[in-house]
């Protein structure tokens, strides 16, 4: 038993370690297509390392038997994503092309509806790889809320930062961190975010239609935070409430900004 478990072990290393090397690769392929400057290499690499080093001790703590598909579609959105973030830290000092940037994100968020039909089909749906995809897309969204709020202003910074505004008030707060049951409202608020600040990214939108778009996101993004802090409010301390037998209670951690 345990050396197979050192063998598994090795196996999941190596599935981080080939994410990592793939990143690499991708900011290198950007850095040769656009003369990525300091910023963006240092930016890219950074989070190359921090994903490789926080992923490895998940997936080891975790004793998985094997990565799995929906891992590895999440890892190639986190590859992407990395991209992104790289073009983000790029455009302070010089804009990113549209359409290098829009493609990578607009490929991120694509595959945000794949992972989850993966694990299901697949029967590997795990903690881990929820926990995974729900951190990949905070962080796409927060990069995407400081890209655009240099052309729209830094209120936009709000769509990214409400998420982990809401986890360290957990930490200060415990009832935040109750039971929700499931939304579609809610996970069909946290993918309109995504699609509005790519929409206001790409400049294909005047000023004041992007900013409407962007702020209608917003609002409801606020909309749906408020809402599930009411219902955790209302049922702190252990209050009852009812819910129809067949409906799923899902944890507030698992849940990506309002989804």
């Amino acid at each position: 038993m345990a050396l197979n478990h050192t063998y598994e072990a090795r196996l999941l290393q190596q599935e981080t370690t080939v994410g990592a090397g793939v990143q690499v690769l991708l900011l290198t392929l950007l850095g040769t297509a656009i003369g990525m400057g300091p910023a963006g290499w240092l930016t890219g690499l950074a989070f190359a390392l921090a994903t490789w080093a926080v992923l490895t001790r998940a997936v080891l703590r975790s004793r998985l038997s094997s990565f799995g598909p929906a891992n590895r579609v999440t890892l190639g959105r986190a590859i992407l994503v990395g991209g992104v973030t790289a073009l983000v830290a790029d455009s302070f000092e010089s804009a990113p092309p549209v359409t290098v940037f829009v493609g990578l994100t607009a490929v991120a968020l694509i595959l945000d509806g794949v992972d989850g039909k993966v694990a299901r089909r697949t029967g590997t749906s795990t903690a881990l790889g929820a926990r995974f995809d729900m951190e990949v897309d905070a962080f796409l969204i927060l990069v995407l809320s400081v890209y655009v709020s240099m052309a729209l202003g830094p209120w936009v910074l709000l769509i990214g930062a409400m998420r982990y505004v809401f986890v360290a008030a957990a930490r200060v707060l415990p009832w935040l961190n109750g039971e929700l049951p499931p939304s579609m409202a809610r996970k069909t608020v946290a993918a309109v975010q995504g699609v509005a600040l790519l929409v206001a990214a790409s400049g294909l939108l005047p000023y004041a239609a992007g900013a409407g778009v962007v702020g209608c996101a917003l609002a409801s993004l606020v909309w749906s935070f408020g809402r599930d802090v009411l219902w955790l409010w209302s049922v702190r301390g252990g209050t009852v409430v009812e819910i129809s037998a067949d409906v799923v209670v899902e944890p507030v951690a698992e849940l990506v900004a309002g989804g």
